[in-house]
């Protein structure tokens, strides 16, 4: 009883913070299954780079429309046709590393790896319930850098830099894990499909990340 009765700082109870992680979680797990059902279509199609770039462009717009109508019951339908758009922007990249020598293995083991991370470094947020809302500005001034950084790298198509920036999104990914678990743990996010996205976008730029680091051996 007294488990039922504790609060956040925010004023939740754990039962409404337990209902909110289940909630998160199931949605999170059903939003990565379509994704990789969408990515797995590209791949078919086999999509173009501009097709991939067209992709991430709209669901970049459907994000801002998923954030503005998560408080309402049409947020699901947008939830999923941003995280399925998202994915199938993922085509180009996969089919890029899928034909290369153990491409598909290497995909799996990116895959697995980014898994095994997720898990890890959520599961300790919600057990031990620290709060990592100190990392806030840390963590958005490297995404800042990394973006600037990114875009930069487009002109210079330094292979080196790529490489350097993308251990660096995966470093950023790992506290934003930390991050955006702990807000829900303790409050500071109580809608399920905002944090469902914060979660999502995690994991999937862990993953792109982790990928282009484990192909460096076998890219040309």
């Amino acid at each position: 009883m007294r488990d039922m009765t504790q609060q956040t700082a925010y004023g939740q109870s754990t039962v409404e913070v337990n209902k909110l992680l289940k909630n998160t979680y199931m949605l999170l797990s059903m939003t990565l299954a379509f994704s990789a059902v969408c990515a797995g279509l590209a791949m078919a199609l086999a999509i173009s780079p501009m097709m991939s770039l067209g992709l991430s462009i709209g669901s970049l717009v459907l994000l801002f429309v998923t954030l503005r109508k998560a408080e309402s019951s049409a947020g699901i339908f947008w939830v999923f046709a941003f995280t399925g758009m998202q994915g199938a922007s993922l085509g180009y990249i996969l089919n890029h590393y899928a034909g290369m020598a153990n491409g598909p293995q290497l995909i799996m083991q990116a895959l697995g790896l980014t898994s095994v991370i997720f898990v890890a470094l959520s599961g300790y947020a919600v057990t031990t319930k620290k709060d990592f809302s100190f990392m806030r500005g840390f963590l958005i001034a490297g995404l800042v850098i990394m973006v600037v950084g990114l875009l930069v790298n487009l002109f210079l198509g330094n292979g080196m830099v790529f490489m350097a920036l993308n251990a660096g999104i995966a470093l950023l990914m790992t506290g934003f894990i930390l991050y955006d678990t702990s807000k829900i743990v303790n409050g500071g996010e109580t809608n399920y499909i905002r944090a469902t996205i914060s979660l999502y976008l995690d994991f999937l730029n862990l993953f792109v990340a982790l990928l282009h680091l484990m192909g460096m051996g076998n890219d040309d």
